[in-house]
């Protein structure tokens, strides 16, 4: 098996039957044939159904993710769309796996495979792949483009340790992040968007953390960090591997 798949959780295969659900409800065999369903870190699930129209109407993976925004979830985990009568999951097509990679870099994404259902991240599934450019940032060359500034979420219980410093790292399951530019985006009624920089990545197990880490991530001690894991992270277990992101506000 490819290492880069995994087998589905439990947790997976809810989401799965959750799309299926929506697909048998409320699809019509013409214009909308295919459900999905998209997990947030907190467990919440929501749904979508396609749109078929000869411009390009949108597909269930993307109607899910508006649902999903327009439900106040910010930071994804994992996405699935199944056909009907009875097709199964379905991979996302070239559009849709772009859009998952630019907007939500760290979603993992429920596939199907000779051996069954698997789970992969984004950055798997379109290797190689195009980084949509940031279409804030200006360039004194024709042509050229920057490179699309990252987004870390953030619980908006960690702004003001962030702010003042107290809080200078912290832990990721299953959320790639790359060492540069970031904005820190926290999820107020209305976002608050920090800039900052990655200025390192450690990679561990989580049975690996130690008091520093915590420290280091803004907790009282190691067992507030584990419990705060397990809030963001249903799924994680401690053999689990997770990336200690170091990071700091960008110079005014």
């Amino acid at each position: 098996m490819d290492s880069n798949l995994q087998l589905p959780t439990e947790k997976d295969m809810e989401l799965v039957e959750f799309a299926q659900r929506i697909v048998k409800a409320n699809g019509d065999g013409e214009v909308h044939t295919v459900g999905a369903a998209v997990r947030d870190a907190r467990g919440r699930i929501f749904g979508g159904i396609n749109l078929y129209h000869f411009t390009g109407g949108p597909c269930a993976e993307l109607v899910a993710l508006g649902h999903a925004r327009a439900a106040g979830a910010r930071e994804l985990a994992t996405i699935v769309a199944v056909g009907d009568r009875g097709r199964g999951v379905l991979a996302p097509c070239g559009r849709d796996r772009q859009v998952l990679l630019d907007h939500h870099p760290g979603i993992r994404v429920l596939v199907p495979t000779a051996d069954g259902v698997r789970s992969i991240a984004i950055a798997d599934l379109l290797p190689h792949s195009y980084v949509w450019a940031d279409q804030a940032a200006s360039s004194d060359e024709p042509g050229c483009h920057a490179t699309a500034r990252q987004s870390m979420y953030f619980h908006r219980d960690y702004l003001d340790a962030v702010r003042t410093g107290r809080k200078t790292t912290t832990v990721r399951f299953r959320d790639p992040v790359a060492p540069g530019p970031v904005n820190m985006v926290f999820e107020l009624d209305e976002e608050v968007v920090l800039r900052g920089v990655v200025t390192q990545i450690i990679s561990k197990r989580v049975d690996e953390l130690t008091e520093q880490d915590a420290i280091a991530d803004g907790f009282r001690d190691l067992e507030e960090l584990h419990d705060r894991l397990r809030y963001h992270y249903p799924d994680i277990v401690p053999a689990d591997d997770i990336a200690i992101v170091q990071f700091r506000l960008a110079d005014a």
